[in-house]
């Protein structure tokens, strides 16, 4: 017994085992979405401080008071015991319909109901269709600045974003040479985001022949994200891609989020069109994918018919007078006024994507300026390199609010310009 105690004693206690850190996947490594970063998680802390926040870095029209339609949340609720299980993993066949009609209205070629997928919104259905496309390495076309899930969708599915420039001397338009100076044997698709996020720019059709023509020539796919499709000023004509596009194979993405001011009904769509031989087994890997995530937000579906069938109400907020309008006007005269703000004029979509002049501030920052811009005046919006711009000298804002608070966020902005301008200056003079 004694043995045993002194043995006992003489050995080793236990190691306590070192915990080791749960490491995330380096398939994050080069994935960002700032739009709700850093910024964001900084502007919660501000508000738990007692602080009001004017919040323009994210499209959400129900957090500035608009409401989806009435026909579309009864169309939800007359169809909530048709809804309690598992759906078609391609979507509700009437909704897959209007969808396919309103398409081939639209000129997209060979469009049917096989044809249409419907996703929780968008941005599962652009995951999709690139896990569905992409080898480990292969390249896809995107703008810059571009909407950030494009670029995370390419990464997270092995493949590599090529930026193309839209340019705001350019009206932040792309330019076809540019862009088929970029393809490689390597490059499989060709993203165009129109209405554009973040800029606004709506694309002429002149421009989108040339686009597609470069996709003819290098066997691209064509990937159309015009989730703000009706969301146009002063009479922009928006142009589908896939009417352009004829037999060439086109995804072409949309959805209730933005038009319809329902985001989180989490309803979204993509319709496959051109030649059907040419895109069979594409089809097929959509559907298996889809099938793998069962189905999409099943009562939300019931509202896609009535959205596409019936006359659409964001006419009404885009219009003269309508409240989108004359946001964006409000929008344009802060800029007018600004001794340090540049701005193409959104022609579409939900946003602005104004710049700082170089002449004003030539040590500009558009992450620091942001930071100030929440610390100093409250006000949160989305620096331009959160959109994949390298040295951004923009901004982007939504024009959401209410004419007035926009109005009101210009004079916050241009105060904190006037001292990072000050402070420069007395820089300059020290050195």
């Amino acid at each position: 017994m004694g043995r045993a105690l002194l043995a006992s004693a003489l050995s080793p206690a236990p190691r306590t085992p070192v915990p080791v850190p749960i490491l995330p996947s380096a398939h994050l490594a080069g994935v960002r979405y700032e739009i709700r970063g850093a910024l964001t998680r900084r502007a919660r802390e501000l508000e738990a401080a007692g602080h009001r926040i004017i919040k323009l870095n994210i499209g959400n029209p129900a957090r500035y008071g608009f409401e989806t339609p009435a026909h579309l949340r009864r169309a939800i609720a007359e169809h909530l015991a048709d809804s309690e299980g598992y759906g078609h993993e391609q979507g509700l066949e009437e909704a897959r319909e209007a969808i396919a009609a309103q398409q081939r209205a639209r000129g997209a070629a060979d469009v049917a109901v096989e044809r249409i997928f419907i996703g929780n919104g968008v941005s599962e259905l652009i995951d999709l269709s690139l896990r569905a496309l992409l080898q480990p390495g292969d390249e896809v076309l995107l703008p810059s600045p571009d909407y950030p899930l494009w670029s995370a969708a390419t990464i997270l599915n092995g493949g590599r974003p090529r930026y193309y420039r839209c340019l705001a001397q350019h009206g932040h338009l792309p330019d076809p040479d540019e862009v088929e100076a970029l393809v490689t044997p390597r490059t499989r698709a060709l993203v165009l985001i129109n209405p554009n996020n973040p800029t606004g720019a709506v694309y002429p059709r002149a421009l989108l022949e040339r686009l597609v023509a470069i996709a003819a020539r290098h066997g691209l796919l064509l990937l159309a994200d015009e989730i703000y499709d009706e969301i146009l000023f002063d009479q922009a004509p928006f142009q589908p891609l896939a009417e352009v596009a004829d037999m060439h194979p086109c995804l072409s993405f949309g959805g209730l989020s933005k038009v319809h001011r329902a985001c989180g009904y989490r309803v979204g769509w993509l319709s496959l069109s051109g030649d059907p031989a040419r895109t069979a087994a594409y089809r097929d890997a959509l559907q298996l994918l889809a099938a793998l995530r069962l189905c999409a937000n099943a009562p939300a579906q019931w509202a896609v018919v009535p959205a596409l069938v019936e006359r659409p109400t964001i006419g009404t907020l885009t219009a003269p007078g309508g409240r989108l309008h004359e946001a964006r006007r409000a929008v344009l005269e802060g800029v007018a006024a600004s001794d340090y703000l540049d701005l193409v004029a959104p022609a579409g979509a939900l946003y602005a994507f104004p710049q700082v002049r170089a002449e004003r501030l030539p040590r500009f920052d558009d992450n620091a300026f942001a930071l100030r811009l929440l610390e100093e005046e409250a006000v949160l919006l989305v620096p331009g390199s959160s959109f994949n711009v390298p040295h951004s000298r923009h901004l982007r804002l939504t024009l959401l609010p209410p004419p007035a608070q926009l109005a009101e966020v210009f004079s916050r902005v241009e105060r904190v310009l006037s001292r990072m301008a000050q402070e420069q200056a007395r820089q300059s003079a020290v050195a």
